[in-house]
């Protein structure tokens, strides 16, 4: 079992930057894949990136695709996210998730473990 804790959230304006961090504590041998999800006030949940620990491959949603880069410091056991040009509709609850062994079919299946959240607003 794996902890996850966010930070690195905040307000900025459109077409600012920001660096979210996900310090990750715990047995992380059983840990598949990271992923990065958001939940904007009122809508669902939906994944943003996520990283196979194995190899370091990484898919990200269309969404975002071009503007985000998910990264991972092993020494550091810290993931992140670095999200430039963020828009309006980029505001919301990000959240770090683990996915573990036997890995479920699916990019944005299968996290089990979650973080508490940071907050990311983007003003026009």
């Amino acid at each position: 079992q794996v902890r996850l804790v966010e930070s690195g959230g905040g307000s900025v304006q459109a077409g600012g930057s920001l660096r979210l961090s996900c310090a990750v504590s715990g047995d992380i041998r059983r840990t598949y894949a990271l992923g990065w999800f958001r939940q904007a006030q009122g809508k669902g949940r939906e994944g943003v990136a996520r990283i196979l620990l194995r190899n370091g491959d990484t898919f990200y949603d269309d969404s975002v695709k071009g503007r985000v880069t998910i990264s991972q410091d092993s020494t550091k056991n810290t993931l992140y996210l670095q999200m430039n040009s963020l828009q309006p509709e980029d505001s919301a609850m990000y959240y770090c998730a683990a996915k573990g062994f036997p890995p479920m079919q699916g990019y944005w299946t299968g996290y089990s473990t979650w973080g508490q959240g940071t907050q990311v607003t983007v003003s026009s």
